[in-house]
């Protein structure tokens, strides 16, 4: 790394602290803090969702994919155009209704309209859960490139800077800073993969002909990928467009309904089939430059074991030179941090509205209730970097994070959204049993029918159990009516 990189990485970081001291200046209350001032138009929106929902980790994860399977490691961001584009049509009306009617900040708060106290508490805590373990995993993200990039850092002391400086300008600037920096960070990404990644990468390994050579026709197929793989993906994911905090919060800050689908719709593009393609060739790229010795000197020899999630940044560390290396890697920290940012904001609105102020029924004034969501933000950081500590794999701790919150939250919010006479007691016990069953199967490795997602058989369980609930208290309501009646 030449001390003009690190020129430019001191730039960038600088760049986004600076953002957040901007809007501390400007947040003069909790809707500035956690919902923007509900002021957002649908481009700054549009670019935030898609930035914080492919982020640091679907990129990261995507070159792992690209390096394993090639171009059908894009299907897995299929899933997010469908659920993008579906939520926009299903969800966004219903839920900017509540809003502009509630206020609400949190989704455990719409939890909270439809079934009362108790189960959006536990929606809170589950979402918390949920956003902390998704922060880590995009810090383990960050910390991965760092590392292989700078060698003499390793992984922990990434993980300490690049939280820091998440953490910082996140817990000072609030939701706006976040959807602001989100932008911005976007931007970089897709000029850097456009003009600099992708060009270069593909002249330094020789172009199609090297790569056809040097890789099976497999890898240049969309078709090399498994039904249960994509089955595991679109339930993995599509369903966090509907128990997402990290969404309902750029609904809640979106100027009006029609700003907010427009949002969703060009995510949705964004995500697929831009992004997608994006990530998987850079992640083939770096295949056909380790099979071709070209990080021998790095100590990958090909042949050599190598986390396929770290083919992309070797790469990058191997092809560009002096200058467009630190503009590269700036743009995968922005596609980083863009996604931390608004898992550290999602978490602290979960713990500060639906947990802190539950239980210490907070009444401060203005000024006190801003300086007590910072320093949650701030807390809920410092508590995500010593989890992805612990951690190695940022696809896996990812989804894991994804399945918790969509196992225990899906069924129920889809309920009390669509359903007709939402039921309290049939809502906790399906969030219990669904949350229960997927970290059941994910902590003890039981074996699957056709190797399917865990999350399958959660939603599946927290379906069965919602459901069944529901008509066993209906019988004895009406049995208990009956007898009413008769005496």
């Amino acid at each position: 790394m030449q001390i003009i990189d690190i020129i430019i990485f001191i730039i960038y970081f600088a760049a986004m602290i600076g953002v957040g001291v901007h809007f501390y200046k400007k947040n003069d209350n909790l809707d500035d803090y956690y919902v923007a001032g509900r002021s957002m138009t649908s481009w700054h929106i549009g670019l935030s969702v898609v930035a914080t929902d492919v982020g640091g980790g679907f990129s990261i994860g995507l070159g792992g994919l690209g390096f394993m399977i090639g171009l059908a490691g894009s299907w897995m961001l299929f899933t997010g155009l469908i659920g993008a584009w579906l939520s926009a049509v299903v969800l966004i009306p219903i839920v900017t209704k509540l809003s502009n009617k509630h206020r609400f900040f949190t989704l455990p708060q719409i939890f909270g309209h439809y079934y009362g106290a108790k189960v959006a508490l536990l929606a809170g805590i589950i979402s918390t859960i949920g956003y902390i373990g998704f922060t880590s995993s995009q810090l383990l993200a960050g910390a991965k490139l760092a590392s292989a990039t700078f060698v003499e850092v390793d992984l922990n002391m990434a993980l300490i800077v690049m939280g820091i400086v998440a953490v910082v300008y996140t817990g000072i600037g609030g939701l706006k800073a976040v959807i602001y920096t989100d932008t911005i960070q976007w931007i970089i990404l897709m000029a850097g993969l456009v003009f600099i990644g992708i060009p270069v990468a593909y002249f330094a390994i020789g172009g199609i002909d090297t790569i056809r050579a040097t890789l099976g026709p497999e890898f240049l197929s969309m078709s090399n990928i498994t039904w249960q793989q994509l089955v595991n993906w679109a339930v993995t994911i599509i369903p966090i467009w509907f128990v997402g905090m990290t969404l309902y919060q750029r609904i809640y800050a979106s100027k009006s309904e029609q700003q907010a689908k427009k949002a969703w719709f060009i995510a949705g593009l964004f995500e697929w089939p831009v992004m997608a393609f994006m990530g998987v060739i850079l992640g083939l790229f770096s295949r056909v430059a380790y099979d071709n010795g070209m990080f021998a000197e790095l100590g990958y020899a090909a042949g050599a074991a190598i986390d396929p999630e770290m083919g992309l940044p070797i790469l990058l560390n191997t092809v560009l030179p002096a200058g467009l290396m630190g503009l590269m890697l700036s743009a995968y920290f922005s596609a980083i941090l863009s996604t931390a940012d608004s898992c550290l904001m999602a978490a602290s609105g979960n713990m500060q509205t639906d947990i802190l102020d539950k239980f210490f029924h907070f009444h401060h004034d203005t000024s006190s209730q801003l300086k007590i969501s910072q320093l949650v933000t701030i807390a809920i950081g410092i508590l995500a970097i010593f989890l992805a500590m612990s951690m190695t794999n940022v696809l896996e701790l990812m989804l894991y994070s994804y399945a918790f919150m969509v196992s225990g939250l899906f069924v129920p919010i889809l309920a009390g959204l669509y359903g007709k006479n939402p039921d309290k007691m049939a809502a906790l016990a399906s969030m219990v049993i669904g949350g229960t069953t997927t970290l059941t199967l994910v902590l003890f490795d039981f074996n699957r029918p056709f190797n399917l997602d865990e999350n399958i058989f959660g939603i599946s369980a927290s379906f069965v159990v919602y459901f069944g609930v529901k008509l066993i208290r209906r019988f004895f309501n009406g049995q208990q009516n009956i007898n009413r009646s008769a005496a």
